[in-house]
């Protein structure tokens, strides 16, 4: 995942700020609890295609 891509992508939802976990390929939003897939480089970011992360 490109850094550059990283700096100006935000959650669609709230606008707020993307963690990026490499290892699970996914940029997660932690207000909304959401976590957008990144398939082959891409990042997916439609609120229908997120993960909802549950509250640990």
């Amino acid at each position: 995942m490109d850094a550059r891509l990283l700096d100006i992508l935000v959650c669609p939802v709230c606008k707020g700020p993307l963690d990026y976990d490499k290892k699970a390929q996914e940029l997660t939003c932690r207000p909304d609890r959401l976590a957008f897939p990144i398939r082959d480089g891409i990042p997916i970011m439609w609120a229908d295609e997120a993960r909802k992360i549950e509250p640990v």
